[in-house]
């Protein structure tokens, strides 16, 4: 049988996970589909007309929202309403929600609206996942901003898309936003910015970089400088080039007064391998992590009575989790596990902070609690002089072969498995 309009509306609406709403101007009545109170956690004479009442919309949010509220109210005004605000929802469901809200104006004969309707959604997931991409781009915007490089990406094309601050002032303009959309041919001579755009095409048909070379960089106006440059192709998430992008320093002071050309190549390879450095960072903070050599237990017994093995899978480029063995004496060893909330630019940080706060205090691990308590007094007090707000767990078991036991603490960590010789496994007991 097929379904009539209203039932496919309604399995629609159910299907979006949105709610409707319908308010008669004239009467300032609302109707509120279940699903909105639902979004509020109120009973029906609970809940207030959001658009007369606007206490319930966050401050930040309230000129916006009620600016489009009065448009369409106005005679012959805008016919529809769409608004993003934040609203403040019933306690024990989150104080502030971030809403899509969508409807459509009726207007009697004369222009005069008697009638709004449309819809609702609760999209808070979406506008945080959209505020963790802000502050991502933020700190890389801030890291490419302050390295003492100049940074640039370009697309398929060798336009420049992106160009750090130093970048832009290098080649004579006042912000980043003037020099994308430009190539090479709108800030040097013709020779050099061919030349250019043929190291570039070869970079994206082979995708090999070209490491740490000098050139010369001569402005339209007759300028010359001596740079450094490194190029590489740049590969999207799915593996494909969709460009390059590099670094360069200006050189030129170091090339005028070279003394020897000896001297001189070790001056630029100097500066090539700190070039390469930073753009290794990220690799290398995580690469980092992973014991390429486990301690021998007891020390000075040749194999050892204790054996590791570990497999470490990050879920992203820069995870936020980290593990640690290390001897905690003759007869004992250490197993630390560590995992930062979130991932990204701010858990490597965290991770990085955290390692070096647990090499500091190994002397103590012999008492597990003593040394969770320490690592944690230690964060606590970075992450307040900060002012960051992030959370971590951990585990430290120290194994004593000389007295035949297992020291461990967990603080909010997964409890671990441990199995007997007889393969059986079950979870260590916290107590």
């Amino acid at each position: 049988m097929p379904y009539r309009r209203d039932d496919r509306l309604e399995l629609a609406l159910r299907a979006s996970n949105e709610g409707i709403w319908d308010w008669n101007v004239a009467s300032d009545e609302i109707h509120y589909s279940g699903r909105i109170l639902r979004f509020f956690g109120r009973r029906r004479e609970e809940m207030p007309n959001l658009f007369c009442s606007v206490e319930l919309i966050h401050e930040a949010d309230r000129d916006l929202f009620v600016s489009r509220v009065e448009a369409i109210l106005e005679k012959g005004g805008e016919d529809l309403l769409a608004v993003e605000p934040r609203i403040r929802v019933a306690k024990g469901v989150g104080e502030w929600n971030w809403f899509r809200i969508r409807g459509v104006v009726v207007r009697d004969p004369d222009g005069i609206a008697t009638r709004v309707a449309g819809s609702m959604i609760n999209i808070t997931p979406r506008k945080l996942v959209e505020q963790e991409l802000l502050e991502e781009r933020h700190l890389m915007r801030l890291l490419i901003d302050n390295v003492p490089l100049n940074v640039y990406f370009k697309d398929r094309d060798s336009k420049f898309t992106l160009v750090n601050k130093s970048m832009a002032t290098w080649n004579g303009f006042g912000s980043p936003d003037d020099v994308v959309g430009k190539s090479d041919h709108d800030l040097f001579r013709e020779d050099h910015a061919n030349e250019a755009l043929r190291d570039e095409r070869q970079i994206m048909e082979s995708g090999d970089p070209i490491l740490g070379y000098v050139e010369k960089e001569t402005t339209p106006a007759g300028v010359e400088a001596w740079v450094l440059t490194t190029k590489m192709p740049l590969i999207d998430r799915v593996g494909k080039i969709v460009g390059t992008f590099g670094v360069s320093s200006d050189v030129t002071e170091l090339v005028r007064t070279q003394q020897s050309l000896a001297e001189t190549a070790a001056a630029l390879q100097g500066r090539n391998d700190e070039m390469e450095e930073e753009l290794a960072l990220a690799r290398e903070v995580q690469q980092a992590l992973l014991p390429h050599e486990y301690p021998i237990i007891p020390a000075g017994s040749g194999s050892g009575r204790l054996r590791f093995g570990h497999r470490y899978i990050p879920i992203s480029g820069l995870a936020g989790d980290f593990f640690e063995v290390f001897p905690v004496g003759e007869h004992s060893a250490g197993l630390f596990i560590c995992d930062v909330m979130g991932h990204g630019v701010r858990s490597a940080l965290i991770v990085s902070m955290l390692r070096g706060l647990a090499e500091r205090i190994h002397e103590v691990a012999e008492d597990p609690g003593e040394f969770l308590g320490q690592l944690n007094s230690g964060l606590s007090a970075i992450l307040t002089e900060a002012d960051m707000t992030m959370f971590a767990t951990a585990f430290l078991v120290v194994i004593d072969l000389e007295d035949g036991e297992l020291r461990y603490v967990s603080a909010g960590h997964p409890s671990p498995i441990m199995r007997s010789n007889e393969g059986q496994a079950g979870v260590l007991p916290m107590g």
